[in-house]
Order: structure tokens, then sequence, then C-alpha cells
């Protein structure tokens, strides 16, 4: 009998990362052509809110709202569900994501982008570009086929990083967006981080970045708040 101090963190998974990315392969062919219309919606979402327009927030929100419920449905009840019991749990926490920035986003307008932008902002759009963009590349130096590329809106880890982009860019930090974001960042920095993926603490540390600036933003504008009152 293997005594338990000899077991690896990997050895308590129950999948291999051979199956964990080739369940992406499997989820982009089930829901082909879905990839442009999420490519599609990204870009327009990204342009809206690199230019400022009135209407930019309600347009990211849905945007992003629609892609958390794609993300819960087709990924982790659909897909996700067979090699992993957590699974369903995931999917009713993303279900819960779509309908907050249902409400705040787009029912309640919460989100804007019109002000001069700073430099946590500026961060903020950055993410967004790189979630839209780069991300889906990271799996190629590494040998995974573009077959099983993770995009923004059918992928949690990119609609993730995606969405705290936006909450970080927009005018004011609204932190009842946040939380479930955060907690992904650490539920799947520790999944890739027991398969040994090279990108494991990419997710981490875009959620601690955007946790220490919210802070300082939100800090900032409490303090000019209190100064313009005086």
């Amino acid at each position: 009998m293997t005594e338990w101090w000899t077991y690896e963190p990997r050895d308590l998974l129950m999948f291999s990362p051979d199956v964990y990315y080739r369940l992406f392969e499997l989820h982009n062919a089930a829901v082909w052509p879905a990839q442009i219309l999420a490519l599609a919606g990204g870009l327009v979402g990204l342009v809206l809110i690199a230019r400022r327009a009135s209407w930019a927030g309600r347009v990211a929100a849905g945007v992003l709202a629609v892609g958390w419920a794609v993300v819960a449905v087709a990924y982790f009840h659909a897909r996700y569900a067979s090699i992993n019991l957590a699974a369903p749990w995931y999917g009713w926490a993303f279900t819960a994501q779509a309908i907050l920035l249902a409400l705040s986003g787009v029912a309640l307008g919460r989100l804007a982008f019109t002000a001069d932008r700073t430099w946590p902002q500026n961060v903020g759009v950055a993410l967004l570009v790189f979630a839209l963009l780069l991300q889906p590349l990271i799996g190629l130096p590494a040998g995974r086929p573009w077959t099983g590329v993770e995009l923004a809106g059918l992928a949690p880890d990119p609609t993730v990083l995606a969405t705290l982009g936006v909450v970080l860019a927009a005018d004011r930090v609204r932190w009842e967006l946040l939380p479930i974001p955060l907690l992904w960042c650490a539920v799947t920095g520790a999944t890739l981080w027991t398969m040994g993926s090279p990108e494991a603490l990419l997710m981490p540390a875009a959620g601690a970045a955007t946790l220490l600036l919210g802070i300082w933003r939100s800090h900032r504008d409490w303090r000019d708040s209190r100064g313009a009152k005086c």
C-alpha cells in the first residue's frame, strides 16, 4: 500500500492535463461558430470602451452577461461536469454572475466609461485586450492545438479576466461584480498549479492586481469626495 505522504497534489485530481485541455477542443467543436460571435462581441465592447461611448457600459455588461451564461451552460454543465464533480456548482456561480451583470450593468447602468482614464483604468483596458486577443494563444507554445484555444465568452478563464478588465476600467469600481470572478481566479489557479501548467499564476496574479487597484481607487475616490465637501 502506498504511503499517503508519497502522493503529489496532482494525484488528487479527477482528470489528467491531457483530458482537461482536450475538453476545450470538444467544447469548441460543439459550439462552433459561436467563436465568431464571441470575438466580435468582445471587440465591439472594447472599441466602445476605448471611445468612452455613453452606452458602452450597458453593451459591455450585456456581452459579458451572455458570455458568463454560455460558459455556465455550455462548458460547466455540458462539458466540465463529465470530469469534475464540482463543475455544476461552478456553473451556478457563473449563472449568478451573469444575472449580476445583467442587473447592475444593463438594467441599472452602473458601469460607465465616460471619464478621462487614470493609469489603473488603463490597466483594466490592457487586461481586457489581453483576455480577448492574447490569452487564447497562451497554450500554443506549449504544443496545444489551436482547436483548443480558450476564448472570452466561451471559456471560463478569459471570460473572468475580461470581466476584471471591464470592472477596473470603469469610472467607478462596482464591487458587487468582483467576488465571483476573484474567487474563480483562486480556483482555476489552484487547478492549473496542481496540473503543473505554466500559466498557473496568471489568473491569481490578475485577481490580486484587480483587488489591490480596486481598493486603491475606491480609497482615492472616498478621499476626493471628502475633500470636495470640506
